[in-house]
């Protein structure tokens, strides 16, 4: 093991930049490990309003981007913040002395409360102008009011809750008609519901809140200045306009639960987180006297929803009897504490004040912090200005935190978009599980980390963790890039040697069977692990020899299965007799290469089931390379073994209808040695056509004599159209055998006859039957008897001819009668020839003197002419130009030296009375007569009508314009 580590280390030190005093074993650790995080800007970043007011601020509301803000005695300005350009002013309209006490706007910035230091309330609606008071709210000063954010709309409140100076809570709602600015009573009802008390009686109701869990169960949180009461009930379906009275009544015989404390500020404040808008809040911060009660809300407990409930102790420095705080703010992770010059954060995970605000002195005393839940901003004002704080990624520091709490989920949760935090938690996650002796925890921690590597795997070495070790690996493995194939290839082959000792120390062990199974099954899916496939092939041979040197035969042909190295593994069932699991292993993967290697063992030891599987891999496989397991084979076997081989044989030939002439061949060998009946028949399918047949001719005749199998030989002297062979060697057999062979050849009757000839020799000389000689004659007509009686010895005596002489005699008497009337047919054809003849030279056609010639259209008889039977006539010079061009070359010569030879001889006379043989004279010996030259010149000329001969056939696909005179044509055209 140290070995590989140190060669891992080695190999690895070439590609990667190792510090001065460290080792590196190249497993990539990025720059970001022991970088300073960077500088960021802080949590809650402070924005002061670019707003001087006229008069002071008594008090701020916002709630949907809706501001409402308080000015002096008799102001209310209205901002819409999507366009704070525009805002809106409104007068009280109250001549009194009243001043605002408090105001509150609902979740909708629709509704807005206003309660008067004169016990007086009054509202107004965000679509109208005109302040209204409400007139059943009159002598009770309020302090809190619990909006509907179920049934509340616009126009309607809906039922809602309303806390007085005097420990009442109140059910009230508050409608603007659709028909008017105002109904008469906008407050449409205000009834008692429940009084909170304190131990010294009833208390301000400091804050309510209404929330809705699950099953419609409503949950009601209402403080004093000491307690938290909590109302839980169930608001029949359909019922929720009616209010939340019955839930009061439940309690109206006991208190409620409640959480008390005993110090007191005088008031207190409750503040809520809401993850996201229009769903219920999941936290809550109470101020109160002995600090902030903080927990979680969960709507699934049945009694109380407060839950994880701890209480954070004010920072050292507010001291609530001088300082105390004024608001409360919640956070995802921090609540603010406004107090009278400065703003404090502190996180509800650990109590840490991380965040301070101090105020200039010149901006007065701060009055008021509240956080708009829609778009989680937090507002602050003094009498004279008003700031505003963005929070900006709240979480960046959280995963510190929960770090440390050893909470490292959370942690990782909220910095696995930071890989430089997350592998500062994955460390400490990996250390902490060290130590507490989790080792394969910390194995997988460890290997998610960018810490090197070596020091690591050395801790788990000298933890002697073996099983850690591996997994560390086995993690760090998986966490390579393709590209890192050194690093691969070492903790690959690490891993091999650890699992292979760890697994020859359960085997000795019969206790650890279970814990041996788990990791042989680990083992081998390490080993088929796709994404370690390339590096295993790759190393395949290293792999081999650990798992040799462990003498682990198993895994090893396991390997050479993944591997697909099927060659190793039949070679391994061979070796140890195991012929059918290397058969199988054959047949399985269907390699032909394999096949041919290993058949010639196999068969020795199980050839039927080696036939079989050659069978099933069908034309896959190439019967001419068997050839020589066969023949070694056939050699050594018995004639039942032999089988096998002609049974493959007959398949490729038969079934997959082989031609090769090797598997052919073979076959002929094996019927000539064990099946002769098969042969014979085998030949008789292959057909007499040479070159339809596979076999090769020559070495079956060889094989056929060899074994004397005579019927074949002379087969095989057919299919070789050696008659005369194939008659001899029939005779030899049988003579009606012979008789077949003399018969094929059909187009030479000398060679047939002379076959028959051999017949009728060996009946009349070897076998001496007079009675077979003479069916000879019966079945062959090319023999006579002439023929057959040279073969006969003199003491015969004539009778046994008698027949057959007079049958022959008959012959010819009937072949002189045939010629006799072939010849009277002859003549008489002769005859009616003649006859047409002097039929044709008697015909004639007449022509009128308005006739004209077809091609020129000028008077027929002008010139001399053609009359063609047809009907169609031309001058002699006009069918000329017609024909010329379209004759053949070596016609047109013919006809050009006819013309000069007829243009050579003497002229005609003119004279109309030339002498009747002025054609006919001859000139000179050896030379044509004027009248043959033209009637040469006819012969070509008129052999046919141009318009209803071949020639006007022929031209039907010549263009109108020859090609070459087509440009000059087409340019005469313009």
């Amino acid at each position: 093991m140290a070995s590989i580590l140190d060669e891992y280390e080695d190999s690895l030190h070439r590609s990667a930049s190792v510090p001065q005093g460290r080792a590196s074993l190249g497993i990539p650790h990025s720059g970001y490990v022991n970088a300073r995080l960077e500088k960021e800007t802080p949590i809650f970043n402070k924005q002061r309003i670019d707003f001087s007011p006229p008069e002071k601020i008594n008090s701020l509301v916002v709630s949907s981007n809706q501001l409402c803000m308080s000015l002096g005695k008799d102001t209310l300005l209205r901002i819409d913040l999507g366009k704070p350009d525009e805002p809106n002013q409104v007068e009280l309209g109250r001549k009194d002395e009243a001043k605002v006490y408090k105001m509150f706007l609902d979740h909708t910035g629709s509704h807005l409360l206003i309660a008067l230091n004169t016990s007086e309330c009054l509202y107004l609606n965000r679509s109208v102008q005109k302040v209204r008071a409400l007139s059943r709210w009159k002598g009770h000063l309020i302090e809190s009011v619990g909006w509907n954010k179920f049934l509340g709309s616009e126009t309607n409140t809906g039922p809602i809750l309303v806390g007085t100076s005097q420990g009442q809570i109140y059910e009230a709602e508050i409608s603007v008609s659709e028909g008017s600015l105002f109904s008469t009573n906008p407050d449409q009802y205000f009834r008692q519901v429940y009084t909170l008390e304190e131990e010294s009686g009833p208390a301000p109701v400091c804050c309510l809140e209404i929330e809705r869990g699950i099953e419609g169960k409503f949950f009601i949180i209402a403080t004093t200045r000491k307690r938290l009461f909590q109302f839980v009930g169930k608001v029949p379906e359909g019922t929720e306009q009616q209010g939340f009275s019955s839930i009061f009544a439940v309690h109206a015989d006991h208190l409620p639960s409640f959480r008390e404390f005993p110090a007191n500020l005088g008031f207190s404040e409750i503040a809520f987180y809401t993850q996201k808008l229009r769903s219920s809040p999941r936290s809550f911060a109470w101020m109160m006297g002995n600090g902030v009660l903080y927990g979680a809300l969960d709507y699934s407990r049945p009694d109380s929803i407060l839950t994880d409930e701890r209480v954070w102790v004010y920072p050292p420095d507010i001291d609530i009897t001088v300082n105390k705080p004024i608001s409360i703010v919640l956070t995802q992770f921090h609540f603010l504490l406004l107090l009278s010059d400065r703003v404090k954060a502190v996180c509800t995970l650990n109590g840490q004040v991380v965040f301070q605000d101090l105020f200039l002195e010149k901006f007065g005393s701060l009055t008021r912090m509240i956080k708009d839940p829609t778009v989680q901003q937090i507002w602050i004002h003094t009498e004279k200005v008003v700031f505003r704080y963005h929070v900006q990624r709240e979480s960046r520091d959280v995963w510190k935190m929960y770090m440390n709490m050893n909470k490292f989920d959370l942690a990782k949760e909220y910095c696995k978009d930071r890989p430089e935090c997350l592998d500062i938690v994955l460390a400490k996650e990996a250390e902490h599980c060290f130590q507490n002796k989790r080792y394969l925890d910390s194995a997988k921690c460890y290997a998610l980390t960018q810490n090197y590597f070596e020091e690591i795997a050395l801790k788990f070495i000298e933890a002697k963790q073996e099983e850690a070790l591996m997994e560390f690996l086995i993690k760090k493995l998986s966490n390579l890039k393709p590209s890192e194939k050194t690093q691969t290839t070492l903790l690959t082959t690490w891993l091999t040697e650890l699992y292979l000792n760890w697994l020859g120390i359960l085997q000795g062990d019969p206790s650890q069977r279970n814990l041996y199974l788990d990791t042989r099954e680990k083992f081998r899916t390490f080993l088929s692990s796709p994404k370690n496939k390339d590096c295993l092939f790759n190393n395949r041979a290293s792999i081999y020899e650990l798992l040799a040197s462990h003498g682990d035969t198993e895994h090893m042909v396991y390997f050479a299965v993944i591997m697909q190295d099927y060659e190793r593994v039949v070679a391994h069932h061979c070796q140890h007799d195991e012929y059918d699991e290397a058969l199988n292993v054959l047949s399985r993967h269907r390699d032909e290469k394999l096949f041919y290697k290993f058949s010639p063992v196999l068969i020795q030891h199980i050839p039927k089931k080696v036939v079989d599987a050659w069978i099933s891999m069908g034309s896959r496989l190439d019967a001419r390379n068997l050839i020589p397991a066969l023949v070694n084979y056939s050699q050594s076997a018995s004639t039942q073994q032999i089988n096998e081989a002609i049974r493959y044989m007959e398949f490729c030939v038969y079934q997959l209808e082989e031609t090769q002439q090797a598997i052919h061949n073979y076959l002929l060998s094996l019927y000539a040695l064990c099946r002769p009946d098969s042969l014979l028949s085998y030949l008789e399918q292959a057909g007499t056509n040479p070159n339809r047949i596979h076999y090769d001719l020559k070495y079956a005749l060889r094989l056929c004599a060899e074994h004397g199998h005579h019927r074949a030989c002379v087969h095989i002297y057919k299919v070789m159209e050696l008659y005369e062979e194939a008659v001899d060697l029939a005779l030899q057999v049988d003579v009606d055998l012979a008789k077949s062979c003399a018969d094929l050849p059909e187009d030479d009757e000398e060679l047939r006859k002379k076959l028959w000839l051999k017949i009728a020799r060996h009946v009349v000389q070897e076998e001496k039957d007079v009675k077979k000689a003479m069916a000879c004659l019966s079945s062959c007509a090319l023999l006579k008897i002439e023929d057959v009686l040279p073969f006969f010895p003199d003491f015969v005596t004539i009778d046994h001819f008698k027949e057959a002489i007079c049958n022959s005699l008959e012959d010819y008497n009937k072949h002189i009668e045939e010629l006799k009337r072939e010849m009277e047919e002859a003549t008489q054809s002769a005859k009616r020839i003649r006859e047409d003849i002097q039929e044709m030279r008697n015909k004639y056609g007449s022509v009128e003197p308005q006739e004209k010639c077809a091609v020129c259209d000028f008077p027929l008889l002008n010139r001399p002419f053609y009359l063609f039977l047809c009907g169609h006539m031309f001058h002699y010079d006009c069918l000329l130009q017609a024909v010329f061009p379209n004759l053949p070359a070596y016609k047109q010569a013919k006809l050009e030296d006819l013309q000069k030879k007829l243009a050579a001889t003497s002229q005609p006379s003119k004279s109309h009375h030339r002498p009747k043989d002025a054609d006919t004279i001859s000139l000179g010996k050896g030379q044509q007569s004027r009248e043959q030259i033209k009637a040469d010149i006819d012969d070509i000329v008129a052999a046919e009508c141009v318009y209803c001969g071949e020639l006007m056939i022929r031209s039907i696909d010549k263009p109108f314009i020859d090609p070459q005179k087509y440009e000059e044509e087409m340019q005469s055209w313009l």
